[in-house]
This record gives structure tokens, C-alpha cells and sequence, in this order.
């Protein structure tokens, strides 16, 4: 992890190459969406009928999630991410391909043509394969590594998005770490995990007596970050009727506590992170565009492991290297290894190191698990019986594996319809589709 740079010193950026990119574009040619179109170079592109894919289609034969399609070399890989009704190209259906440039793909009734534009987009990347404790040897996260080492330089506020379990928390670390603020205070916050009508009095602090069972003073963590960094993860759960109270405090840069009337001045930069698509949110209006814009002075994406599968092997030998004793990638069998990159990962790196761990404990149990026949629970302890995952991450994780198990069951039982399973569950339809949504089974 490097060194915060000393008062005065000038800080070391990591050599850096300039990288061409092909511009692909994407256009509907038949279906009810026809001529809908969007460009892109060096990144995945999100298709499907949610408000937060890169290319949004309203056919419903196509799934909210439907695909992802990137320009690679030699063509554009396709990706199915768990659609209803599937892709094709040609008449056969593709679940990961790299396919030529003039190739057209069919989603449901929906055909689409991939054509090769003759701009190209330059973008730079780093040499090394790691930035604080992020890690990644593949061009999306050199990407990432270098816009991370320009942005702690320059003391703006950050917004990370990006899928649950990519490791924006950790993102949000290691550039506080390598900024000026390094040795100040790093101070997380949970936006979703604190009851709404507890949340003002956690970020803004609260006098004694503001309200019952407020004993004593409570300072914020805008008052306990001061000098450093406060961390708002999942921002898009932040309340709507708190999103102006925090605008005004980043514009301000200072903030009254609760039944207080006293100003308290701090001196804090902020990194928020979010696994929601915050301009969707934006135009559902259910995140206000101007906390929007005050959060993404500088603006980055953590890639989805499926993004980056090229990486897997340096992430597993880091995991097994913390393991105590540390063990070797050679540890794992070869059918192991074919479950890994068979497997989707809809929990991301997070759902990685978990499976080496309950491979290493359980490995029957993890093979069954890979294999689709069965959910296991997060574990609440690390690799090791005395170690403890931080409450935050512990109750995350056991919470995502729950929900997980349930969507099988409940799905199963309804014989894969929504609405039922919805039903079933005693929830709406659309709490019901932002679950699935969120555990890639859409």
C-alpha cells in the first residue's frame, strides 16, 4: 500500500502507456426500437430494458439485464447475463463469444448490428497491477489505476460506481491513502445501513436532549473525519428529503448538528460509492441531479469480475497468499479452476474470495455450490476460526446469502414467474425485480 507523500514532496505517479480504442457502434436495425443507437470504445456495454443500461430498449421479449457487448481484439465479445430469452447471432445462441464487428445479434425481437467506426478513443493506462489494495493485471483496471493515481492527487470530491462486491470500499481507501489526507482520518458510512431516522443525526451529530434518548452530544462523521476522508457508501440509499441537508454541507463545508444552532466548520473530502446507476435514479427522480454533479467532480466504475476474468488467477493466489498458513494457486484441482471461469459471479470479488475460503474449508460443499446445486451462507469468520469479518461486511455478506437461497426457492416454487414468486415472498413485484436485479438472476 503506498506511502502518503510527505508535507512538501512532490508525488511519484506510476509509468503510464497511452492506449488506441476502436469506436464500435450498436444500433437496433429491427424491432419496435429501431433505429436507437449508442457508440462505444474500450468499455462494456449494458443492453436491456432497465432505465440504467447503456443501451435501453423497451421490447419485452428482452430482459431488464439482458446483455453486455465490448470491443476486444478482433471483434466484439458478447455476453448473456441470465436473459429470458437469449441472444443469437446466426441462428445460435451465445452465452460468451467474441463475434466480427459486422455481426448481428437477435434479443428477442430485437436485432441489432454491430458495425466498426472508423474513430478510435485513446485512453491511458498504468504499468503496475495494483493501486493500494486494489489488484488487476487486465486493461479495465490499469484503466481504473490510473485515473485513481491522478484523482487522490487532486483533492476533489469522488464518486465510485459499480456492482455490490467489486471492491469500491476498497478503491475509496486506497486513494485516501496515496492523497495529502493519508494521514488523517478515513471515516466509513453505510448510507443504507442506518435507520432514516437516524441518519441526519449520524452524519450531521446531535446536541444532548435533541430528541429522546440523545443523553449526551454525538459528534457526526463529518466532525470525525475532519483533516481526512468520509466514505459514503451505498449514497443511492441516502433519503430523499437528507439529499439538499448533504448538498448544502459539501457547498457550505459546514454543518449544524441536530437540535443544535452552533456552525461546525470541517475540513473533509468526500468519496461517495453506489451500486445503483445514479442517472437512472436521477430520472425516476429519486436522486436529485445537482448532489449528483457536487458528487462526481471526479467520476470512476469498478469493472465486474466477468468484465476482468483475465485476473482471476492474480486475485485467487492473493487470496490463498492470506490464508495462514498461505497456500499456493497449485492447491486447487483443475476442475476448479474450470468452475471459476465458468461461473458468473454476480457477487464479484467478494463471491471469489469466498469460494476460495470454502473451498479450502468445505471444498465438496464449494464444488456443489459452483456448480449450481446449492447456496451456502457467507461466512461470518474469515479463513481462520478466530478471525472476524468486520460487522458491516459480516452482516452484508450473510444478508446477501440469504436473499440469494431465497430467490432460488421462491422462484423455484413459482416455476420461474415473477409475479408469483412475488406473491410468495409478500412483496411487490418491483422489490421483488431490483432483488433479482441485484443478484444477477434476471
Amino acid at each position: 500500500m503506498p506511502e502518503p507523500p510527505a508535507a512538501g514532496s512532490t508525488r511519484v505517479r506510476g509509468p503510464r502507456i497511452v492506449v488506441r480504442y476502436a469506436k464500435v457502434r450498436v444500433e437496433v436495425v429491427g424491432g419496435p426500437d429501431a433505429g436507437v443507437r449508442a457508440d462505444v470504445a474500450g468499455q462494456t456495454l449494458k443492453i436491456g430494458t432497465a432505465e440504467d443500461n447503456g443501451l435501453v430498449l423497451t421490447d419485452d421479449s428482452v430482459s431488464r439485464a439482458h446483455c453486455e457487448v465490448e470491443p476486444v481484439a478482433g471483434g466484439m465479445r458478447v455476453r448473456d447475463v441470465g436473459s429470458t430469452n437469449g441472444v443469437f447471432a446466426g441462428g445460435v445462441r451465445v452465452y460468451d463469444a467474441v463475434l466480427p464487428f459486422d455481426s448481428r445479434l437477435r434479443l428477442g425481437d430485437t436485432e441489432l448490428a454491430l458495425t466498426a467506426l472508423a474513430e478510435t478513443v485513446e485512453r491511458e493506462q498504468t504499468t503496475r497491477d495494483r493501486f493500494g489494495d486494489l489488484l488487476g493485471a487486465s486493461p479495465r483496471m490499469r484503466e481504473l489505476f490510473a485515473d485513481l493515481e491522478r484523482i487522490a492527487a487532486a483533492d476533489v470530491t469522488l464518486l465510485i460506481e459499480g456492482e455490490t462486491g467489486t471492491g469500491k470500499d476498497i478503491a475509496a481507501e486506497s486513494v485516501h491513502r496515496a492523497s495529502a489526507r493519508g494521514a488523517g482520518p478515513f471515516v466509513a458510512f453505510d448510507c443504507g445501513a442506518v435507520s432514516p431516522t437516524l441518519i441526519e443525526s449520524e452524519l450531521f451529530g446531535h446536541e444532548r436532549g435533541a430528541f429522546t434518548g440523545a443523553t449526551q452530544a454525538h459528534a457526526g462523521v463529518f466532525e470525525q473525519a475532519d483533516g481526512g476522508t468520509l466514505f459514503l457508501d451505498e449514497i443511492g440509499e441516502l433519503p430523499k428529503e437528507l439529499q439538499p441537508k448533504l448538498l448544502r454541507a459539501l457547498d457550505k463545508r459546514h454543518i449544524k448538528r441536530v437540535g443544535g444552532t452552533s456552525v461546525v466548520a470541517f475540513d473533509v473530502r468526500v468519496v461517495a460509492a453506489t451500486n445503483r446507476q445514479l442517472r437512472a435514479e436521477i430520472a425516476r427522480g429519486q436522486f436529485r441531479e445537482d448532489l449528483y454533479f457536487r458528487l462526481a467532480a471526479a467520476h470512476v466504475t469498478v469493472p465486474a469480475l466477468r468484465e476482468r476474468m483475465e485476473d482471476l488467477p492474480l486475485l485467487v493466489e492473493h487470496f490463498l497468499s492470506l490464508e495462514r498458513p498461505p497456500r499456493s494457486a497449485r492447491d486447487l484441482p483443475s476442475e476448479v479452476w474450470a468452475l471459476f471461469r465458468a461461473h458468473r459471479w454476480p457477487g464479484n470479488v467478494r463471491e471469489l474470495r469466498n469460494a476460495v475460503q470454502r473451498f479450502l474449508v468445505t471444498p465438496d460443499r464449494a464444488l456443489r455450490d459452483l456448480a449450481g446445486e446449492g447456496q451456502s451462507s457467507t461466512a461470518v469468520t474469515g479463513s481462520h476460526p478466530t478471525e472476524l469479518l468486520p460487522l458491516r461486511i459480516a452482516r452484508r455478506e450473510a444478508n446477501d446469502a440469504f436473499e440469494r437461497e431465497y430467490l432460488a426457492q421462491a422462484l423455484k416454487v413459482a416455476g420461474g414467474n415473477v409475479t408469483r414468486a412475488a406473491t410468495i415472498a409478500e412483496v411487490s413485484r418491483q422489490n421483488m425485480q431490483k432483488l433479482l436485479k441485484k443478484h444477477g438472476r434476471e
